[in-house]
């Protein structure tokens, strides 16, 4: 294995940070989880601490034990704007740079600005507050994630019009699941705690649904598990940990130009999907895949573009040595835990002689992975050719078989006068 480095794009990453505002997002799978109340919780416990913390904007929706919570925090006076023949009020960015207090409270990072506002969108406010070194808490559900949105609708029969690039959570330095189960906050929701009470019917029915409920908070779930997954990853880059590490499984198919690139694709594609895990399809470009056909080369690029299709990261590698070491480095990298590869096609041994065999190298080195060798399923073994000699047909078979005891009786002698073999006649039965 070669020798473990910090990775400069993880240290640059690092280095950007410097000087900016800590980001956390309270993360909940539908309104009335509870994430303004965790967040106000949070800032409390901060101001009790010491740290000065305002609230920019904090949205209770009435509810009474939330409006309890910012008793005794910093309120920021909202900005008043005339919009449409009405007074509408949005946080005020100014006001909160000029203030610049350790901690800023900015509830729902997915809100849409008043048009005329400095930016569009809250979660643009956020990022302006963060660069100038202020530590921001916010709130944000599920559905507003953008890679979401269309699962969402599928989900819930709602379309969410207001979005929040996964860029931000990406980006985010903490992020914290708030979870209810799906009994309890339909009981909230019918006990007003949620919606006003002429609300309530259409939005048990409709989005608030048990179905629903149950599908937005695994896609909740598993959007904290990846967030804090490429913390983890970020870590093992910024501080040359070698991997893996057991935390999430994550699946990486090696293309090579075996017969079975494309049946690798949809093997680790299936794989990806019963466990419901990340996949990345690789190819490494090195000096013997430059000799490489016309026909092996379009099969691995089909092979990318059917990854490619199938939602799979694709990635290609370079290799100045061994293919076996870099997919193993790449591997450690990205925290893979299962690698898959295609068995060889079958070459005679003078074609062999100097090409190293990836599937072997790659099971005899990687054994903190899991490594599955593929076969072709449509490929069946074709039976050696017998050839039946008659003397009567092919008179050559007396030659041959003069031949052959000729040069086991050599042999024979030879290795009667250097080695003891107590056995010759072993040496004439394999001939």
């Amino acid at each position: 294995m070669t020798e473990l480095r910090p990775e400069p794009d993880a240290l640059l990453a690092q280095a950007e940070r410097e000087g900016r505002g800590r980001l956390k997002i309270f993360l909940g799978a539908a309104p009335g989880v509870g994430k303004t109340y965790a967040m106000l919780e949070a800032a409390r416990r901060r101001a009790a601490e010491g740290v000065d913390v305002v609230a920019a904007v904090v949205e209770t929706h009435g509810r009474a034990e939330t409006e309890a919570l910012l008793q005794g925090l910093d309120l920021l006076p909202k900005r008043a704007q005339f919009y449409r023949e009405r007074i509408l009020h949005e946080m005020d960015l100014d006001a909160l740079l000029e203030r610049r207090p350790q901690l800023a409270l900015i509830d729902e990072l997915a809100h849409s600005n008043i048009p005329g506002s400095r930016h569009d969108k809250r979660w643009q406010d956020v990022e302006e507050v963060l660069a100038a070194g202020i530590d921001v808490l916010t709130t944000l559900n599920v559905q507003h994630l953008e890679t979401l949105n269309d699962r969402v609708a599928r989900i819930s029969g709602v379309r969410v019009r207001e979005t929040v690039p996964d860029a931000v959570l990406a980006r985010a330095d903490e992020v914290e699941l708030i979870d209810l189960p799906t009994e309890e906050l339909i009981e909230r929701l019918r006990a007003g705690k949620v919606y006003v009470q002429d609300q309530i019917a259409r939005a048990v029915q409709n989005f608030f649904s048990k179905g629903n409920l149950t599908a937005l908070r695994e896609l909740a779930m598993r959007a904290a598990a990846d967030r804090v997954d490429a913390q983890l990853r970020e870590h093992m880059r910024a501080n040359a940990i070698g991997g893996p590490w057991p935390a999430q499984e994550r699946i990486l198919v090696a293309l090579t130009e075996s017969p079975v690139a494309r049946t690798l694709v949809r093997t680790a594609k299936r794989m990806a999907d019963r466990a419901r895990v990340e996949w990345v399809a690789v190819t490494v470009t090195s000096a013997r895949s430059e000799a490489l056909s016309d026909p092996d080369r379009d099969a691995l690029a089909q092979a990318l573009r059917l990854a490619e299709r199938l939602g799979g990261e694709v990635a290609t590698l370079s290799a100045a040595g061994p293919v076996a070491d870099e997919i193993l480095d790449y591997a450690r990298r990205r925290n893979v835990s299962r690698i898959l590869l295609g068995r060889p096609r079958p070459r005679p041994w003078w074609r062999r002689i100097g090409r190293q065999n990836v599937a072997r190298a790659v099971t005899e080195a990687g054994r903190d992975f899991e490594v599955t060798v593929v076969s072709d399923p449509q490929r069946t073994p074709t039976p050696p050719a017998v050839r039946h000699w008659s003397v009567d047909r092919d008179p050559r078979a007396y030659a041959k078989a003069t031949l052959t005891v000729i040069a086991a009786s050599l042999l024979a002698l030879s290795a009667d006068r250097i080695f003891p073999v107590t056995s010759l006649s072993l040496i004439f039965m394999t001939g």
